[in-house]
This record gives C-alpha cells, structure tokens and sequence, in this order.
C-alpha cells in the first residue's frame, strides 16, 4: 500500500476523532516526507525545496529575536455590518475560523527586535478566511504602522492572502487607501518598510501596502499577482508564459527585490534592517 495511503488522516471508529498525519506528499517532486522531519526544516521540502504555507505563530518565531516579541494584535474584533449571506452567513464563517486558530481575524503581529533592530512584525495567516483582508486586517496594518511610526521602529509585513474580503464588500476595499496612507507616517520619519510576499499574495493586498515597501523580498515559488492566471488566460485568451506571476519570473521582471530561501530569510531581514534602520549601525556594532 502506498505511503498516502497508508499514513493519510482518518477518522477512528466509534470515537470520531482524527488521527493526526504522520507523512505529507510534496506537491512538487511527491516525495514522502514525515511530518516532524518537514517541521524541522522550515516547512521545506528537503529533497527539492518545495516551500510549504507556514504557520503565523511559527513565522514570527523565525523572524523575530527570541525572547523579544511582544503581541500587539488580537484586540480588535471583526463584525458584520452587512448581515452577508453566501453558502453560510458571514458572522457563522467568522466563528468557525476562530475556532480553528484560535485568532479573531486573518493577522497576527506584535513589536520585536529582528537582528537587535527595533521592529513591529506582522504576518498575515492564510488559514483564516485564505488571509483574506478585511477591516480588522486592515486595521492591524494600520495600526502598526502608526506604532513604528510612533516609537521609532521598522515595520515587516509578511503577507499571504488571497485579496480584499468579498463579505465585506466595499469595506474591504477600502482597507486598501487605508493601509496605503497609514505608510505615508513611516516614510516621513525615514523608517523601513521591507515586504515579505509568500504562497499566495494576491488581489487587493498585492495592490495595496504588500508591494509598496522599501524593499519586496519574496519566498521561492511563490504566487504573486492581482488576478489568478486563469483569470487572466480566459480574458486575454492568450497562453501565459511559463512560470508566469511566480516570484522568480517577477524578479525578473522588476516587481521584487530578491527571492529569498526561507533558511536565509531571517538573516538577510536583519542585514536589510540595519542598512536602513537609524539605529542600524548601533545594532550592527552590539
């Protein structure tokens, strides 16, 4: 019996409860991975490099100094104006993706220092309504811009979203300008905004504070754009390059700064942060 097979997520008898996943196939090169041998490794494929989504609270842990993250976001809480009913009512998809990670929206961030420079990190969770931007994301973001802002610090977006929340209709879109302007409180006071797009960024986000930065560093294989390729294929009705809208065919094409591996992601922020940061040459010199 093949090791999918074998070792795939299942549900006991009587109990109804899963069985966790021992081995995950590789959507790149199918190898057979044990789970903890991927979590150790960054969630990358260790035989082709393959960069699987990455978990908010693990991300941070990456990024940030150890010790020195302090949580800022989980205070404000989403709500449905629009009483927006799709396949289910809005407020009843909201609950059940509290309840499956444990946050009250799609961002998790706090201040930190990442490389002893002084930071407000946040990252964007993909498993919450696809990292979906709606007004408590967009809040967050603003919010965090403004305390960079306010004491000094750099600010670091991780962002993986699929876009602006449909739920939220034009409130979501306007989380867009929102986040744009609040930027405009760091660039007056001379302080950096590096952008760290992973699989997916795309839609409103893409349009919005995520490529706006001072620097776009992005992971390896990532999808960046506005619309899907489908969308695009079906429109233009032309066959798309090969590669088209991932990260290294937009390296090539001006859209990023560099693709980094996530093993070198932690060092190459903090190196970025000191060159820009004011304090950087003191950081440098610790």
């Amino acid at each position: 019996m093949a090791l999918d097979r074998l070792f795939r997520r299942r549900r006991t008898r009587g109990g109804g409860r899963d069985v966790p996943e021992l081995w995950l196939k590789c959507p790149a090169c199918e190898a057979q991975i044990y789970k903890k041998d991927l979590e150790a490794n960054l969630m990358v494929c260790p035989e082709c490099g393959y960069h699987f989504r990455m978990d908010v609270v693990e991300r941070v842990r990456l990024l940030a100094d150890e010790g020195s993250f302090e949580p800022t976001t989980g205070h404000v809480l989403p709500e449905d104006p629009l009483r927006f009913r799709d396949t289910e009512p809005y407020a009843e998809r909201l609950a059940r993706y509290q309840q499956k990670t444990g946050r009250p929206d799609a961002i998790y961030g706090g201040t930190c220092t990442v490389g002893r420079v002084p930071a407000v990190l946040l990252a964007m969770d993909y498993a919450f309504a696809g990292g979906s931007m709606g007004s408590v994301v967009g809040e967050e973001i603003a919010r965090g811009a403004e305390r960079a802002a306010a004491e000094g610090r750099a600010l670091v977006i991780v962002a993986a979203s699929g876009g602006a929340r449909m739920q939220e209709a034009a409130l979501s879109l306007m989380q867009m300008a929102k986040t744009t302007m609040a930027l405009d409180r760091l660039w007056e006071r001379r302080l950096p905004y590096v952008s760290i797009l992973t699989d997916p960024t795309t839609g409103g986000v893409t349009a919005s504070f995520a490529t706006l930065a001072d620097v776009v560093l992005a992971e390896p294989g990532a999808l960046i754009g506005f619309a899907g390729p489908r969308v695009i294929k079906q429109t233009i009705r032309q066959d798309l390059p090969e590669g088209f809208q991932r990260s290294e065919f937009l390296l090539q094409h001006g859209l990023l700064d560099r693709v980094v591996p996530r093993s070198e992601l932690k060092a190459t922020l903090a190196r970025i942060l000191r060159l820009l940061h004011p304090e950087g040459a003191q950081a440098d010199g610790a």
